[in-house]
């Protein structure tokens, strides 16, 4: 698979992802998770009539 441990530490830096793209990962999920549960929320309570 890999011939040397050189190579290996090559391979795992191209994979790692760097600490902003991490952040806009996780900005973007929190986001999308509010935008989700809070329709859920405000779709209830529309259901409601409260």
């Amino acid at each position: 698979m890999f011939e040397s441990l050189e190579e290996q530490i090559k391979s795992d830096a191209h994979k790692a992802s760097s600490n902003t793209e991490r952040v806009i990962r996780w900005a973007l999920i929190v986001l999308l998770s509010v935008i989700v549960f809070g329709g859920l929320y405000f779709g209830v309570h529309l259901m409601q009539g409260t």
